[in-house]
């Protein structure tokens, strides 16, 4: 099928073909120089990736989206082809679009996990925020290809000041729900919309079911869990199922490993198969290392885990 290229703030008409059927329309110039996108690029995450058991890789890596240069260096090492790249974006930051951009000519989709720092759910939900919220909607929708989005991340945590013990379910669900309503309304339809939870096998710290937080499925597109593996005896089933379990006890929405890694002492290589083999058994979307330190030294830098990272990305 021929590719129709739409300019972000112009109309564009011209003679296409598409499907074997012929429409008639007329060349406009466009008000702005704004990158125009296919098609092919504006359907949403979940079109564009699809929903087959482990077909997404993404990561997270330390200077994005500053600088595209470890991304760069963390494909070549694992010689992978990414599809999504994760960075964090906190409360007032502007959508990302050079960096969004930049990776988008290389078919990689952006997930954007917005915290709600500086502001309270509240202050989100009764609209005082909502110039804000259009800002960054009406940059997304001018970007044009999918965004994965994703609000308030492991809110069914301790560890947040908007999560668990600090806010209740019911101010997270409201927030939720005003910011899809906001981007939607600005015509951001573009956007795949990722309920992230931590999973309740969480370190030590207090983390509840997250069925309080379930904000419906018409304000979702997929669930993201997220967890680590810290220890050698933990394996997919002990990390992951018990909270996937919950979760399908709400929806039947496709779930991604939305954020994950292997501490040295966990032997990264046996958890990265692991892994791979979990998100596969239990027909999940995918996984998004976290490649970066953090509470531990999450980052593949051994022979053994680049080449199991290789091994898994070559299955997908």
């Amino acid at each position: 099928m021929k590719s129709l290229r739409l300019a972000a703030a112009g109309v564009a008409l011209g003679i296409v073909t598409v499907a074997g059927v012929t429409a008639a329309i007329h060349d406009e110039q466009t008000a702005s120089a704004a990158t125009s996108h296919t098609l092919e690029e504006i359907r949403p995450a979940y079109e564009a990736l699809g929903t087959g058991s482990g077909s997404v890789i993404g990561a997270y890596v330390s200077g994005v989206p500053n600088s595209v240069n470890a991304l760069t260096s963390f494909q070549s090492l694992t010689s992978t082809k990414l599809r999504v790249v994760m960075y964090y974006s906190g409360w007032g930051e502007s959508f990302q679009a050079s960096f969004a951009n930049t990776v988008g000519r290389q078919h990689i989709i952006p997930l954007v996990q917005i915290r709600p720092t500086k502001v309270t759910l509240p202050e989100i939900t009764d609209g005082s925020q909502d110039g804000y919220l259009y800002s960054y909607a009406n940059a997304i929708h001018l970007y044009g290809r999918p965004v994965i989005l994703s609000f308030g991340p492991e809110m069914n945590g301790s560890w947040y000041p908007w999560g668990y013990e600090h806010t209740s379910p019911s101010e997270s669900v409201a927030a939720w729900r005003h910011i899809v309503k906001v981007f939607r309304a600005a015509g951001a339809n573009n956007i795949t919309w990722l309920w992230t939870v931590s999973s309740t096998a969480g370190e030590g710290k207090p983390v509840a079911n997250p069925d309080a937080w379930w904000p419906g499925s018409e304000y979702v597109t997929w669930v993201g869990v997220d967890g680590y593996y810290y220890r050698p005896n933990e394996t997919f089933t002990t990390l992951f199922d018990p909270t996937i379990a919950d979760i399908r006890k709400v929806t039947g929405l496709p779930i991604l490993i939305a954020a994950t890694g292997a501490a040295p002492q966990a032997g990264q290589a046996a958890k990265i198969a692991n892994l791979l083999a979990g998100v596969k058994a239990n027909r999940l979307l995918g996984f998004v290392w976290f490649d970066a330190k953090g509470s531990e030294d999450w980052r593949i830098d051994t022979s053994a885990a680049i080449v199991a990272f290789r091994v898994a990305a070559s299955k997908t």
